[in-house]
């Protein structure tokens, strides 16, 4: 009988997963500061041919990092999401962005 081309012995112990599509969770340690003490910065991306502009770092909870965008999302009256600590917005909304969060408190790198 001719030997399988496929079982090169292989050892397939207790240790080996045939599930490739499960990804390690990254242990996020992220602390939560209040606005104050955020130092944000904006950054502009090109996305087919659009502008996006990006604020980050925010250091808050899921749940008020949504609330906040929804907020400045409504007062700019533009889309937005979020992605990991960063709220990314569509255009080029800079300034309007810029005097919103000023008035709920948070600053800027200069």
């Amino acid at each position: 009988m001719r030997k399988n081309l496929f079982e090169m012995e292989s050892n397939f112990d207790d240790a080996w997963i045939s599930d490739n599509k499960e990804k390690p969770k990254k242990a996020k340690s992220r602390e939560i500061k209040v606005p104050q003490k955020h130092q944000l910065h904006f950054a502009k991306e090109k996305r087919r041919g659009k502008v996006a502009t990006i604020v980050k770092p925010f250091y808050l909870e899921t749940d008020e990092l949504k609330t906040l965008l929804k907020t400045i999302k409504k007062k700019l009256g533009t889309g937005g999401t979020i992605k990991e600590c960063s709220l990314e917005f569509q255009g080029e909304v800079e300034d309007n962005l810029r005097v919103q969060l000023e008035k709920l408190g948070y600053r800027f790198k200069s």
